[in-house]
């Protein structure tokens, strides 16, 4: 794992009678360690992010990956392999640490993912703004409401520059960008240096929450279609009403 300090997991920083400020550290610092971790063995097969779940029995870790065949591994094996590593870094007791794979629905709204697609396509060999200009066309194909690929570091000189590449509508700040942001920055050690990748996407509205977030944005409006107005009814004059019942 690479790091020597020893990150107590959240089930034995719980067990343990410890203050609520070194609880929330600890659990910070293996949450931390856990998805270094994972972004570096499965950085290959999409890893998309990591969610804890600390139940009275176990510990559930769940994988997002893009390709959870892979993480999964020939008959289990490999998710296998990752338990017991997991197991004996943190300290579990035996049996009660179980790790899932999850598919992502949707990778291109999935900044993680994309983040790693580029960086593969840069360890690749191709061009930069071609690969750049690659993944926010597939973003933006796939439903996205916009996106913002930026690439830093030795491009082609020997001068560092930074590039953005932007398209369709995004958001910065406010409650908001909290539920459609999804924000992604990945290291690629090229050959003439460190080359820096941030992807931020912005998803779309999806009111069952499946495909994007079901929260509206506050300052969206929709204007309806005017109603179709039925010709009015041309009215006697009350006068002639009063004779006729007369």
């Amino acid at each position: 794992f690479g790091s020597s300090t020893r990150s107590q997991p959240p089930a034995m920083a719980s067990q343990a009678q410890i203050s609520k400020k070194r609880k929330f550290v600890a659990d910070g610092v293996f949450n931390a360690e856990l998805n270094e971790f994972l972004s570096r063995t499965l950085g290959e097969d999409g890893y998309a992010g990591v969610e804890v779940r600390v139940t009275p029995i176990r510990t559930e870790i769940i994988i997002r990956a893009t390709r959870t065949r892979e993480v999964l591994g020939e008959k289990g094996r490999r998710i296998r392999e990752l338990t017991s590593l997991v197991q004996k870094r943190f300290g579990f007791p035996e049996n009660s640490v179980e790790l899932f794979a999850e598919r992502v629905e949707n990778r291109a709204a999935c900044a993680m993912a994309q983040c790693e697609s580029l960086r593969f396509k840069l360890l690749g060999g191709l061009a930069v703004r071609r690969a750049c200009y690659g993944v926010v066309r597939f973003i933006m194909e796939n439903g996205a409401k916009g996106c913002e690929v930026i690439i830093s570091g030795k491009l082609r000189a020997q001068r560092a520059k930074a590039q953005k590449f932007k398209d369709g509508y995004l958001i910065s700040t406010g409650e908001p960008k909290k539920h459609y942001i999804s924000e992604a920055v990945r290291h690629v050690l090229m050959r003439q240096g460190v080359i820096g990748i941030k992807v931020k996407i912005m998803m779309s509205h999806d009111p069952e929450g499946k495909m994007g977030p079901s929260l509206q944005l506050p300052d969206s409006i929709i204007v309806h279609e005017p109603k179709e107005e039925l010709p009015m009814m041309q009215q006697q004059p009350a006068e002639e009403a009063y004779e006729e019942q007369a």
